[in-house]
Order: structure tokens, then C-alpha cells, then sequence
């Protein structure tokens, strides 16, 4: 069992995760870490207004609300804070369903007030003429604030 995290701000979620490791991909708005347990498991928590969110100081990072991998055969249940892990009991079958069900609830609501979920728009295209009749189009993604802030917080961190 951790007791604490390394993040790691990331475009892209590697193959193949380290232990203890939390990977921050902010152009995805995604963390993902293996299993604080051990068991070794993916845990993926997906950062939006009716998910998980992520609290940055510049040096640490928490996750909101708690972790818990109750469909894992560990069925750990953590809070990560200030980098450090926070580990509670198992909870009754119960009470899980219970907080399951709200949670559908205020989505269900949420999204009814908003309409769907945003999805990430495709990259803006740009035609090129060649020198002939033909039309290259090429991809020209356009970096967002966050995007720009999580790749030069990891080339921060690499350099430390």
C-alpha cells in the first residue's frame, strides 16, 4: 500500500504506468494511476463538473472526491491530498449502490440543465495547395491554456 503520489502532468497517458505515480493529462482531462493498493490495476478518473476533480498548489495535487475501486477485487478506498494517500474501510455493498445512484442522479440533472457533455471538437483543418490541382489537408491542433500550462509544468518536473 502507497501512502503518497508522484504527479506527473502528461499529454498522453503512457502504455505501461509506474507505481505510485499519478498521470495528469490535462488536454484529455483524465487521471489515471495504477491501483494505490498494489494489485496493479488502472484506476482512470475522468476530471469534469460531475466527476473527480483535480486541485494543483504548484506543488501538490488532490483528487475530489475519493477513489474507490469497488469493482477491483481490493475494493480500496482512498483519498489522495496534497500528494499523500488517505486510506479508509471498505464500505457496505449498500452504501456504495447508494452513492452510485446520486451520483447518476445529479449528472442525469446536470446535463438536463446543460445539455449533452462536451467533447473534445476535432483539430481545426488547413488546405494547403500544392503546386498541381490537388489539395493537401493538414491537422492544426490549436493548444488551449491548460495544455500549454500541463506541458511546460512536465518539462518543469523533468528538469528537477
Amino acid at each position: 500500500m502507497r501512502n503518497a503520489v508522484t504527479p506527473k502532468f502528461v499529454e498522453i497517458v503512457p502504455d505501461r504506468l509506474q507505481d505510485g505515480v499519478l498521470y495528469v493529462s490535462m488536454e484529455y482531462a483524465t487521471a489515471v494511476h495504477r491501483c494505490l493498493c498494489g494489485c496493479g490495476k488502472e484506476v482512470v478518473t475522468p476530471l469534469s463538473t460531475t466527476d473527480w476533480s483535480l486541485t494543483f498548489d504548484g506543488d501538490t495535487v488532490s483528487l475530489d472526491p475519493s477513489v474507490g475501486n469497488w469493482g477491483f477485487p481490493c475494493r480500496s478506498h482512498y483519498w489522495i491530498r496534497n500528494n499523500q494517500v488517505l486510506w479508509c474501510g471498505d464500505m457496505p455493498q449498500s452504501l456504495i449502490n447508494a452513492g452510485r445512484a446520486l451520483d447518476a442522479r445529479d449528472k442525469a440533472a446536470y446535463y438536463a440543465t446543460r445539455g449533452t457533455p462536451a467533447v473534445k471538437p476535432p483539430p481545426l483543418t488547413k488546405e494547403i495547395k500544392s503546386s498541381g490541382s490537388e489539395t493537401a489537408t493538414t491537422h492544426t491542433p490549436q493548444a488551449g491554456v491548460f495544455s500549454r500550462l500541463a506541458k511546460w509544468m512536465a518539462g518543469a518536473w523533468k528538469a528537477n
